[in-house]
C-alpha cells in the first residue's frame, strides 16, 4: 500500500472540509422608515410681558433718586424728582390734580360698567376670575391631549358625514374631540376676558386712590406735615411707576442735568415672560395658530425646556436678510430664575 505524503494528505483533508461546508448567507438588514419632521423652528428674544420707558416732565437738575437698578416698585411710586424752573406751582399742581381725579373717576365708572355687563358663564360658578382661568387651562390641556391622536386629520375629513367617509377611519369621535377642544378654548378665552376686566377695574381704582390722595394733599387747608411731602413732590418735576415691576435700567444721578421727554428709567413687569420671534418666514407662519403648543429653549439655559402657547401672530411683516418674516408672540407658562430680558431663544412649534 502506498503511503500518502503528509502535504498531500493535508491538502486532501482541507479539500474535503471545504466541499462539506455550505457558504454562509448574509442576513438581510432592515432599513428604518424615515418619518418627516413637521416641527417648525424659529429664533426669538425673551421679553417681560409688559414694560415701558419713562421720561421726566421737565428739564433740570436731578434732586433726588429714590430707587436703584434692580429694585422693585409699586404702582405710583415716585422714582426721581427734579429741581427745575419748569416745575409746577402749587396752584397748577392743584388744577392738574383735580383734572386727574375727574379722569380717574370716569375710568372707574367705565371699567365697572364693562364688568357689570360681562356675562359670567355658569361653568365659572363659585370661582374667582383667577380660579376660572386656572380651571379652564386644566380642561384645555386635557382636551388638547384627547385630540392629539386626531390632529393630523384634515379639517375636510372632520366635517364629512359618516356616510361620506369611504375608509371609516375618521369617526364621530374625532369630531367630538375637535369640538371639545374648540369649546375648551372658548371657555379659556372667556375666563381670560373676565380676569382682564377685573384687572382693569382694579387698576382704575388704584389710580383713583392715588389721584384722590394727591388731590386731598394739595388742597389740605392746614398744610399739615402729613401732606407736606405730597405737595412738595407734585410741585416739582417727577417720574412715577405706572404699574408694579422692577427697574432694569435707570439713567439718573443726583446733581446731573436731565432733559424733558428723554427716557430715563425702564419699568418691567416680569411676572410673566414672552418670546417674540425674529425669523419666522411666510412659508411657516401660515402653519402657526393662536394657542398652539410651543417648546422654548434659551441659549443661556440649553438644558432647560420651557413650555408655552402662541399668544398672537402679527399681521404685519418685516424683512430679515431678504426673507419676509412675521413676528409671533409666545406666552411662556414655565419660568426659570435665571431668565433675563433679551436672551436668545429657540422656539419649536409642534404640529
Amino acid at each position: 500500500m502506498k503511503l500518502i505524503k503528509p502535504i498531500a494528505f493535508l491538502f486532501l483533508v482541507l479539500s474535503i472540509a471545504a466541499c462539506g461546508s455550505a457558504p454562509a448567507t448574509a442576513e438581510a438588514t432592515l432599513i428604518p422608515t424615515v418619518v418627516a419632521d413637521s416641527t417648525i423652528i424659529a429664533e426669538g428674544r425673551l421679553e417681560p410681558i409688559n414694560y415701558t420707558e419713562l421720561a421726566l416732565n421737565a428739564s433740570g437738575l436731578v434732586s433726588e433718586v429714590l430707587f436703584k437698578e434692580g429694585d422693585k416698585v409699586a404702582a405710583g411710586d415716585v422714582i426721581a424728582r427734579l429741581e427745575s424752573s419748569e416745575a409746577q406751582t402749587l396752584e397748577s399742581a392743584q388744577a392738574k390734580a383735580a383734572q386727574e381725579l375727574t379722569t380717574a373717576f370716569q375710568e372707574v365708572r367705565d371699567a365697572q360698567f364693562k364688568l357689570d355687563n360681562f356675562d359670567v358663564p355658569s361653568t365659572f360658578a363659585g370661582m374667582t376670575s383667577s380660579e376660572a382661568v386656572d380651571a379652564m387651562l386644566v380642561k384645555l390641556n386635557k382636551a388638547r391631549a384627547d385630540f392629539e391622536p386626531y390632529k393630523d386629520i384634515s379639517e375636510r375629513n372632520l366635517t364629512l358625514s359618516d356616510a361620506e367617509k369611504n375608509s371609516g377611519v375618521v369617526t364621530g369621535t374625532a369630531k367630538n374631540y375637535k369640538k371639545a377642544l374648540d369649546d375648551a378654548w372658548a371657555r379659556y378665552r372667556k375666563a381670560i376676558q373676565w380676569l382682564e376686566l377685573e384687572s382693569t377695574l382694579q387698576n382704575a381704582n388704584s389710580r383713583l386712590g392715588l389721584a384722590q390722595k394727591d388731590h386731598d394733599a394739595l388742597l389740605d387747608p392746614s398744610f399739615s406735615e402729613d401732606t407736606a411731602g405730597t405737595r412738595a413732590a407734585l410741585a416739582n418735576a417727577e417720574v412715577r411707576a405706572p404699574f408694579p415691576g422692577i427697574i432694569p435700567d435707570l439713567n439718573l444721578k443726583v446733581g446731573e442735568f436731565a432733559a424733558s421727554g428723554q427716557p430715563v428709567v425702564t419699568i418691567a413687569d416680569n411676572s410673566q415672560w414672552v418670546v417674540k420671534t425674529t425669523d419666522l418666514t411666510e412659508i411657516d407662519v401660515v402653519n402657526i395658530t393662536e394657542g398652539q403648543s410651543v417648546t422654548t429653549t434659551l441659549d443661556a439655559l440649553p438644558g432647560v425646556e420651557l413650555l408655552g402657547n402662541v399668544l398672537s401672530v402679527s399681521q404685519n411683516f418685516s424683512e430679515n436678510q431678504g426673507d419676509v418674516v412675521y413676528e409671533v408672540t409666545v406666552l411662556l407658562t414655565d419660568q426659570d430664575p435665571a431668565m433675563r430680558w433679551g436672551m436668545t431663544a429657540v422656539v419649536k412649534f409642534e404640529q
